[in-house]
Parts: C-alpha cells; sequence; structure tokens
C-alpha cells in the first residue's frame, strides 16, 4: 500500500473525518510511536492531504508498543474508515475456554480499555456466558448479555442480533478468540463494533484456506514462521540458554527449573511427539540462528517420542551444523539406553545427565562461561568433535 493509495480511499470516504489505523499485528497501537518519530498507530484526519501525510509517516516504518518491545513492528498498510461518535462503548469477547467445555462470552459495560485493566480494577462490571456448542448462542441468552452489560432498551435487540452473528463468525471461520473492543452504541440507537481483532486455529487451515492466506509473515518473528513449516512450536524468548523439549508442559516446566538455577531460556521449542530426526535437526538451526544462545539444553521423556530418534537428530545436528555451543542432554523413556549408546558412539561431546535438575545446573553454569568469555571478548569455544 502506499500513501497515494491511502489519500483515494480518504477521498471516497468523503475525506473530512476519517480514521488511519496502522495495520500491525500488535496491541497498543494508539498510544505507541514510530521510528518516523509519528506518536499514535491511531490518527484522527481532516482532510485527504492530511491522511496522506499520516500514511507517508506509517507505511514503511516499525511501530513500537507495548506489546512489540523495543523490536517493533513493520507498518506496510493502514486501514482508512469513516469515524463513528459513539454514545457509550462496551467490551465484548467470545474465546474457547476448557472451564466452560467450549465458547464463553466475556463482555463489560467498560470498553475501549484492555480487558486486563478492567478485570484488575473493575471485576464485576465483567460478564461471562458459556455457550452450548451444539445448540448455539440464543436470541434469549445474547438479550441477557446485553442487558447485563448495561446496553440501554433501544439498542438491546440490535446489540443481540450483533452478539449472534459474531458468534456465529467464530464457528464458520473456526476462529478460537474474537474481540470487539469497542463494541458501541451511537445517538441514534445504532450498534457498532469499532475494532476488532480475530484469531484463527492453525489447525483448521486445511478447510479455511482463503483465510490463512492473508497471513502477513512479515508481522511474526521469522525464526517462528520457519518453526511453523516444520510443524515445530517455537516462541523467542530473551535468554541465553536454547531448549529442545517435547511436549509443551515438559518445555514450560524445564524453562521453570533453568529460572530456578538462575538461567534463563532463550526460547519455546516443543518438537511434539512425533518428531522426525529432521525435524529435530531443524529445531537445532532454530536455537542456533539466535546470536544470544550460549548453551542447549534438551530435555527428552520419552513416550510416543523415541530418544533414539532424538539422539539421532542432535548428532546429525552436531555434526552437520558444525555446533561449537556445549549441549546437555537429558533422556528418559523409550529406547533411552539405545539413544545412550548412539551418543556414546558418536564422539560428539554431549553431555548427559540423568537428572533434570543436574541437566540444568550444569547448562547454567556452561552458559555463563560462555556469557563471561563473550564480555571479555575472548575467543572460547566448546568443540563438539574430539
Amino acid at each position: 500500500m502506499t500513501p497515494d493509495e491511502a489519500f483515494q480511499a480518504a477521498t471516497d470516504l468523503g475525506g473530512n473525518d476519517v480514521v488511519v489505523k496502522a495495520q500491525v499485528l500488535a496491541g497498543g497501537r494508539g498510544k505507541g510511536y514510530f521510528e518516523s518519530g509519528l506518536k499514535g498507530g491511531v490518527k484522527l484526519a481532516f482532510s485527504p492531504t492530511e491522511v496522506r501525510e499520516l500514511a507517508s509517516q506509517m507505511i514503511g516504518n516499525k511501530l513500537i508498543t507495548k506489546q512489540t518491545g523495543a523490536i517493533g513492528r513493520p507498518c506496510n498498510s493502514v486501514l482508512v474508515c469513516e469515524r463513528m461518535y459513539s454514545r457509550r462503548e462496551y467490551y465484548f469477547a467470545i474465546t474457547l475456554d476448557r472451564s466452560y467445555m467450549g465458547p464463553v462470552i466475556i463482555a463489560s459495560s467498560e470498553g475501549g480499555v484492555n480487558i486486563e485493566e478492567i478485570a484488575q480494577e473493575s471485576p464485576d462490571s465483567i460478564v461471562k456466558q458459556g455457550i452450548d456448542i451444539n445448540e448455539g448462542l440464543s436470541k434469549e441468552v445474547a438479550i441477557d448479555v446485553a442487558k447485563r452489560i448495561g446496553f440501554s432498551g433501544a439498542c438491546i435487540e440490535d446489540a443481540a442480533d450483533t452478539f449472534i452473528k459474531l458468534y456465529n463468525l467464530l464457528i464458520k471461520y473456526d476462529a478460537t478468540m474474537l474481540e470487539i473492543n469497542p463494541l458501541a452504541e451511537d445517538n441514534t440507537g445504532k450498534v457498532i463494533c469499532m475494532d476488532c481483532k480475530i484469531n484463527f486455529d492453525d489447525n483448521a487451515s486445511y478447510r479455511q484456506k482463503d483465510i490463512h492466506k492473508l497471513r502477513d509473515n512479515t508481522q511474526e518473528d521469522p525464526r517462528e514462521v520457519e518453526a511453523s513449516k516444520s510443524n515445530l512450536n517455537y516462541i523467542q524468548l530473551d535468554g541465553t540458554i536454547g531448549c529442545l523439549v517435547n511436549g509443551a508442559g515438559l518445555a514450560m516446566s524445564t524453562m521453570d527449573i533453568i529460572k530456578l538455577n538462575k538461567g534463563s531460556p532463550a526460547n519455546f521449542l516443543d518438537v511434539g511427539g512425533g518428531a522426525t530426526k529432521d525435524q529435530v535437526k531443524e529445531a537445532f538451526k532454530l536455537i542456533t540462528s539466535d546470536p544470544n544462545v550460549n548453551a542447549i539444553l534438551v530435555n527428552i521423556f520419552g513416550g510416543i517420542m523415541r530418544c533414539d530418534v532424538i539422539a539421532q537428530g542432535i548428532i546429525a545436528a552436531a555434526s552437520d551444523l558444525s555446533l561449537k555451543i556445549p549441549i546437555v542432554c537429558r533422556l528418559q523413556g523409550t529406547q533411552v539406553e539405545d539413544a545412550k549408546a548412539l551418543i556414546a558412539a558418536s564422539d560428539m561431546r554431549i553431555i548427559a545427565c540423568n537428572d533434570l535438575d543436574e541437566a540444568a545446573k550444569m547448562v547454567v553454569k556452561l552458559s555463563a562461561i560462555v556469557e563471561l568469555a563473550k564480555e571479555a571478548a575472548v575467543d572460547v569455544q566448546f568443540e563438539l568433535p574430539l
């Protein structure tokens, strides 16, 4: 998108009273700032010329918000829309909740601010309503929710109809979360969705191809994009110890025990229960592509995932990638003895530990040694081949 296209969009809308919104996948845009110097990712404009000027300061620049961190997110396009005037603002969302065993409505009479702030400051204003996924959202339940969050009498029917349409959208497109903030009523009694966020289930991408084609990889960490291509669950963190684990729960526990021993995890990486040798190798590529990683902890509990497959992947990665950083490996479970034999016969200097706490202490110490060497500008390498 170009500033001239934004100018044309404003002209088509009349151009005298519009809103320009940076299209960046992050919350807190209104309070953010651009590297160009422009403050705020949501701006009012009163002429097409002003829209073009704002767009020129947004497009091609990074927007930094509380959610993006200092690195920011690139703004490749802007949304130019008619400015709406609200009389009252509400919060409305539908998400999936295990405690409700299905969809749940979360709504509040206080919209336009973060739901986390509402929960902390005015918890009584939040309404929760479970939905039977087999029956759907009924008109009676929708009307009840509208009344409970304080919609005026003239708006209740319209609000309930909006709730039902939003629920049907969530189900139709396999969304896991739909948030309208704010959901507003104007002085004519019309209910308006003024801002929206929707998360879609990646597992449903095969039947929601048109939706998932819209995915903008420039808004995501490149490593996370590469991980998804190999069916790996990877999240970049800011620590120095790379983690390779099977199972989300074990991955969280591994990060916790690293923190308990005064270390800092560099990533969340779950290879899942059916990882192959090539996936393990790809996991190592992802971990070592982070220059902050000083050491790697492999923690595998072999159930569905066989330890010998993990061992083959570790050996292949250490050899093919010429890894120079220490690897601490804790393997337990299916085919663990075969895995240990493979590592021992590989002539690779991989430190094996039977106990997780012992492994965590070891990897934290090794990471600290490498970090001290970096700070002292000493070229210390951990050579894996003997």
